[in-house]
């Protein structure tokens, strides 16, 4: 008789778990409550305090060059990668017009110059003519007293006496059209030099205008920097306001960080930011300061601003630039260049300061200086031309 088919099967018994694996669970269990502990005081010490975001990217000023006088394009003075200080001439055009135009406006201020010392030398005649008149009607006056007494005891006819009288009224009237034209010199040049007369300050006005005409023919570079974006020829005629190349002047540049909106409750001005270059990774790292915040969100002033009250509508989170300033000298030891990419951390424990610039806050402006030698220049070829001609 066969009695395997009533033998029951054999259960498995697991091994029980030895002590050093369930030393190991024990341990993973306790890795990770101590570092879900050390995230959590991490948070509570530090991590609230701040706003991180690799959304942002190295900005500055990016200056046109471009010429105030037309002209044909002769001499270039840099191309792409130069450095470049203010004032250094860029863009050479060609000046033989305008210097033409020039020697025409010197001569046509020495020729004022001229003619108002004329004008003077007629008043000093006229004021002489009148000390003369007034000699001739004296001595027709004395006539007529002498040929009246004569007249008197019949030694003369009264004809003689008419003419002495006619002699003493044509006198009169002679002193009266010298003293009239004293004055019309006088009106020409009364309360003037000859460097403020009317006509040599027109005159000085034409050769101001020509001679910045010529010192426009030299386009300058209008800050110090580096030259991008080339894109004018040898030959090329060229007219006012085209920019003819870039200059950017890498010693003043800032980053703009776009922050989510749900970062901005805390993100205050003046707070301190800590930031790293991709360029230069973690060695390096800059110092800088919260300045501002834009005045709206970066689809608010896109070319085509979205238009969420047509069809349906999913929410974006939206995204502000804020500006930060860079430290002068560590961009200077770690140059940098527009459009790098960076990594902001802004530290906002430090909330009592104002989110947005309000009145009263220091603008950042901007200013050249190398224009303004322009004028100057051309008042001392003016005064000298008066010199020499006074």
């Amino acid at each position: 008789m066969n009695t395997d088919a009533h033998t029951p099967p054999a259960v498995a018994v697991a091994p029980a778990p030895s002590p050093r694996s369930r030393l190991g669970q024990w341990l993973a269990i306790a890795a990770v409550a101590i570092a879900v502990i050390g995230a959590a005081l991490w948070w509570m010490l530090a991590g609230q305090y701040r706003e991180a975001t690799e959304d942002a990217y190295v900005s500055g000023n990016v200056v046109a060059v471009t010429a105030q006088v037309s002209g044909v394009v002769t001499a270039i003075g840099a191309d792409n990668t130069d450095y470049v200080k203010a004032g250094g001439n860029l863009v050479k055009l060609d000046d033989t017009d305008a210097r033409l135009a020039l020697s025409r406006a010197e001569a046509q201020l020495a020729r004022s110059v001229r003619m108002v010392r004329a004008q003077y030398a007629n008043v000093g005649q006229t004021r002489a003519n009148v000390e003369l008149r007034k000699v001739e009607l004296s001595r027709a006056k004395a006539d007529l007293t002498r040929r009246r007494e004569l007249l008197a005891s019949g030694a003369i006819s009264g004809e003689e006496v008419k003419h002495a009288e006619n002699a003493v009224h044509a006198a009169t009237a002679a002193l009266d059209v010298a003293t009239q034209q004293v004055a019309g010199s006088s009106a020409l040049i009364g309360r003037t030099t000859v460097a403020s007369n009317p006509d040599v300050l027109a005159a000085a006005s034409q050769v101001r205008d020509a001679w910045i005409a010529v010192y426009r023919t030299n386009v300058p570079a209008p800050v110090t920097g580096l030259v991008t974006k080339r894109n004018v020829q040898l030959g090329q005629k060229i007219n006012p306001g085209v920019s003819l190349m870039s200059v950017v002047p890498l010693d003043h540049l800032w980053v703009d960080a776009n922050f989510k909106e749900s970062q901005l409750r805390h993100i205050r001005i003046g707070q301190k930011v800590d930031l790293v270059a991709d360029v230069y990774g973690d060695d390096v790292v800059y110092h800088g300061t919260v300045i501002g915040q834009d005045a709206g969100t970066g689809s608010a002033f896109s070319l085509l601003p979205a238009q969420n009250a047509t069809g349906n509508w999913i929410k974006v989170v939206q995204r502000v630039p804020i500006r930060i300033a860079l430290d002068p000298q560590q961009v200077a030891q770690h140059p940098l260049q527009l459009g790098l990419s960076m990594k902001v951390t802004v530290a906002t424990r430090q909330r009592e300061g104002s989110r947005l610039v309000t009145a009263g806050a220091p603008e950042h402006g901007y200013r050249t200086d190398v224009f303004a030698r322009q004028l100057a220049s051309a008042d001392a070829v003016v005064d000298k031309i008066i010199a020499a001609n006074q």
